[in-house]
């Protein structure tokens, strides 16, 4: 049972989170140890097995980027064992920038740093304006692999950003 599942929730790239959060709430009086404590261990056992994947599940279907990661799981897209590679293009662009940012580690300038900063987070906002309409729309029953192949390609792309960003961080 995936957490989708679990939460008798479709599987989306984006929820209603007071939805979400009834679901958990309900679950979690459904589920909380404190109510089996006369039950047999085994009994006690399955239900701190369920409250603790109520748990995890709320944990990783409120986050956006965790969710669409464990969409694209699910759908075979991700994995330890599945080659993703970032688009080319996408490398491309990213290389002028990271030269900038390697020069920024040995000779800084707060007006430079600012200047990638904004355009990183442009590349973030465009990424996201191209692959919103998928989100909105998203049907998992008649989803295309191509639709999908957009959504990992955006998460591969922006994971990067967000690492960029990250060490950009640490040079100021």
């Amino acid at each position: 049972m995936n957490y989708f599942e679990f939460y008798n929730l479709p599987i989306s790239f984006q929820l209603d989170a007071e939805a979400l959060r009834r679901q958990f709430l309900k679950l979690s009086k459904k589920y909380h140890p404190d109510f089996y404590t006369l039950e047999s261990e085994e009994k006690q056992e399955e239900i701190l097995a369920l409250s603790t994947l109520n748990n995890e599940a709320y944990k990783l279907l409120k986050d956006q980027e965790k969710r669409i990661k464990y969409v694209l799981e699910l759908k075979g897209l991700l994995g330890k064992e599945i080659k993703t590679n970032l688009p080319q293009s996408f490398l491309l662009e990213m290389m002028d920038i990271n030269e900038r940012v390697m020069d920024l580690q040995f000779d800084y300038d707060a007006s430079i740093h600012q200047a990638i900063q904004t355009e990183v987070e442009e590349k973030e906002k465009e990424l996201l304006e191209q692959v919103q309409p998928i989100f909105d729309t998203y049907n998992d029953a008649t989803a295309t692999p191509q639709q999908l192949e957009q959504i990992r390609d955006y998460y591969l792309q922006n994971r990067y950003l967000k690492r960029l960003k990250e060490n950009m961080q640490k040079l100021v």
